[in-house]
């Protein structure tokens, strides 16, 4: 909160002062009358107009800086989590112990797609569809559709840059 304030009080200050250097200005030119400044107030305004226009584009600077920082951060992220959720797809998929049948179909319920979708997609029956989708949801230990999904979220949302790590094989299978 203090930064903010002191923040706040360069700009309110400095947009006081550049009013009154700007209105100042506007008067000469277009021969406004008002009481004269005398010499020593005159450089005073302008020497605080000068530190204040320094500050605000020193101040800016770090805003952009940061701006630039963030958004690399942001993009950086983007291209890991495109890149990774595929992997994490297949990670999982081969985790689970999941048919190439029931890979197509879990990815297409992923994408979204209804079971009448998935089935005219697969030409297959929606009876099979649902089957599968129950035999992937048993798999994958989760009651549903939004389950699944979240799954992968929670992976991909994860702020250590890590994915979760894969389920080891039980004991005596590796």
């Amino acid at each position: 909160m203090g930064r903010q304030a002191i923040v706040a009080a360069l700009f309110l200050a400095q947009a006081l002062f550049a009013i009154i250097f700007v209105s100042d200005v506007f008067s000469s030119i277009f021969g406004f009358e008002s009481a004269p400044l005398s010499w020593e107030a005159r450089e005073l305004l302008e020497i605080f107009a000068a530190v204040g226009l320094v500050i605000g584009a020193v101040l800016g600077g770090f805003a952009m800086r940061r701006a630039v920082l963030d958004r690399n951060k942001a993009q950086e992220r983007l291209r890991r989590a495109s890149g990774a959720f595929l992997d994490l797809l297949e990670e999982r998929f081969a985790e689970w112990g999941l048919t190439p049948a029931e890979r197509d179909v879990a990815l297409f319920a992923i994408k979204g797609m209804s079971t009448a979708e998935i089935a005219i997609l697969r030409t297959t029956s929606e009876g099979t569809v649902k089957a599968q989708t129950n035999a992937i949801y048993r798999k994958a230990g989760v009651s549903g559709r939004s389950q699944l999904l979240s799954l992968f979220i929670d992976d991909l949302m994860r702020d250590d840059g890590n994915l979760r790590p894969a389920a080891q094989p039980p004991l005596g299978l590796a």
